[in-house]
């Protein structure tokens, strides 16, 4: 298992947590704490190692189309697809919008 951790600047705030995915389905678990800060502060633990170059360039994909949330975002990984990833993450975006 590898641990990767990441901070992005905040462009936005959200209110609340979600959560999307199961992790145990082979897939991936998102979960996200809204704050009031200034960075996005994302934790990651996945089954994949040397992965940190496709999560970073996933998350600068992700930055690039929508602005990202002030807050704390954990990612549990089975091996998701980096599109199943996308989703998850902004599917647990969406959901602390609505919260």
């Amino acid at each position: 298992m590898e641990q990767i951790t990441f901070s992005f600047p905040a462009m936005r705030t959200l209110k609340g947590r979600a959560l999307a995915g199961v992790v145990g389905s082979g897939d991936m678990e998102a979960l996200f704490v809204a704050d009031n800060g200034q960075t996005l502060n994302v934790a990651i633990v996945t089954s994949v190692d040397n992965s940190i170059t496709r999560w970073r360039a996933l998350f600068e994909r992700i930055s690039a189309f929508s602005s990202l949330p002030a807050g704390t975002l954990t990612l549990h990984d089975f091996g998701a697809t980096p599109g199943v990833a996308r989703i998850r993450i902004e599917q647990v975006f969406e959901e602390a919008s609505d919260a």
